[in-house]
């Protein structure tokens, strides 16, 4: 059997109601993050939001970083930093993992 929508992090499967019922948040927060350009899920054919597993953690992200008191500008730049940093992590891991270049 091949890979089911449900085990890709990245499938938009899950409804508004649903994230905002598993995160304890309001709708209107949710359509806030999506208006800021914080979160923003995917559409349905029918143009309702669909959010996927890793927008439903970024939003847990932002809920933890509003509790600390930040504001949604500075969520914004916190969390598109922390994906900055998680991507320069990730090349340089390729680059020790690589092999060095060879003498002549």
């Amino acid at each position: 059997m091949g890979t089911l929508p449900i085990d890709d992090e990245d499938a938009a499967l899950y409804t508004i109601g649903q994230v905002a019922a598993l995160l304890e948040v309001q709708l209107a927060f949710l359509r806030r993050l999506d208006e800021q350009g914080i979160v923003v899920p995917g559409r349905s054919p029918g143009g309702q939001r669909r959010y996927s597993r890793r927008e439903i953690d970024r939003v847990a992200e932002a809920v933890e970083l509003i509790d600390e008191g930040v504001t949604l500008v500075g969520v914004r730049h916190v969390l598109a930093l922390r994906e900055q940093v998680a991507g320069l992590q990730a090349d340089l891991s390729a680059l020790r993992s690589s092999p060095g270049p060879t003498a002549p």
